[in-house]
């Protein structure tokens, strides 16, 4: 299994609270190895990833990119303080740091060679999941408040990343698909294109045939999510036969979360250094 660090945590990254919930960055390895195996129940044991022996083994979900990756966690601070209480997670990798592996994990499905010339510091997002009792919209914005004092507290320009469909049948998806196509593209100037031999046309049924109002509804919450901060998708789907997926590239321009949450962090962190 690799070896991790926390080097890349922002000090004085504060925990958000509401109620026996919370939000903060990992703080040791014991809540790393938590966020592995609570990843490895969701995305093996509940939604049909494919496990090697390695990860059978382990019984949790890693790869190169936790070593260099910060952990956002969301805590029940009624099942304890420590690793026992990490309830759901948004792994979070800064250009500074995927650097250091050479890459951004998006990189094996799209070309984001866009993204990368974009004059401003990026944010790649994954491997989100919450315990399947924590699965409401409260858990979901507690999660978006924690990326959002993340942006803030580094300065992020554009977050990326990818969302996924469950299943790997892009024409069970017609519909979802074509919608974000046609309503939801990139500017050319951000938009990344899933690689030649994984490229998947999401236009697959006529527009004006579909139903936007259950379509959106139809959406996972966390691709909803990403719409409502004014979010775009990418050019093309990927098929992720390993994880039983059909992936979509996901791109925020961080003003769109600033214009939501920037004056709360902006008065707070005058409030803190005052």
């Amino acid at each position: 299994m690799p070896r991790f660090t926390l080097g890349n945590a922002a000090p004085g990254f504060a925990e958000l609270r509401s109620g026996n919930l919370g939000v903060r960055l990992a703080a040791t390895p014991e809540e790393v190895l938590a966020v592995q195996a609570l990843r490895y129940r969701v995305f093996y044991e509940e939604l049909g990833a494919k496990a090697d022996s390695r990860t059978t083994l382990s019984q949790r979900d890693f790869d190169d990119f936790d070593a260099i990756a910060d952990h956002l966690l969301v805590v029940d601070h009624d099942l304890g303080d420590g690793p026992e209480s990490v309830v759901g997670t948004y792994r979070l990798i800064r250009q500074m740091a995927a650097m250091k592996l050479g890459r951004f994990y998006s990189a094996d499905e799209y070309d984001i060679s866009v993204l990368e010339r974009f004059p401003g510091q990026l944010l790649e997002l994954g491997r989100s999941c919450t315990a399947s009792a924590y699965r409401s919209r409260a858990v979901l914005q507690l999660l978006w408040r924690g990326i959002a004092a993340y942006v803030f507290h580094y300065g992020i320009d554009l977050m990326f990343g990818c969302a996924s469909f469950p299943g790997t049948d892009p024409d069970a998806l017609a519909a979802e698909l074509t919608y974000l196509h046609s309503h939801h593209l990139a500017p050319a100037a951000i938009r990344p294109r899933a690689l030649p031999s994984r490229y998947v046309d999401m236009r697959r049924c006529d527009p004006a045939s579909l139903d936007a109002k259950k379509v959106i509804m139809a959406l996972p919450p966390l691709i909803k999510g990403y719409l409502r901060l004014g979010g775009f998708v990418g050019d093309g789907a990927v098929i992720d036969a390993q994880f039983n997926t059909t992936d979509i590239a996901v791109v925020v321009q961080t003003d769109m979360v600033s214009e939501k949450y920037y004056r709360h962090y902006e008065r707070e962190s005058r409030e803190t250094h005052s």
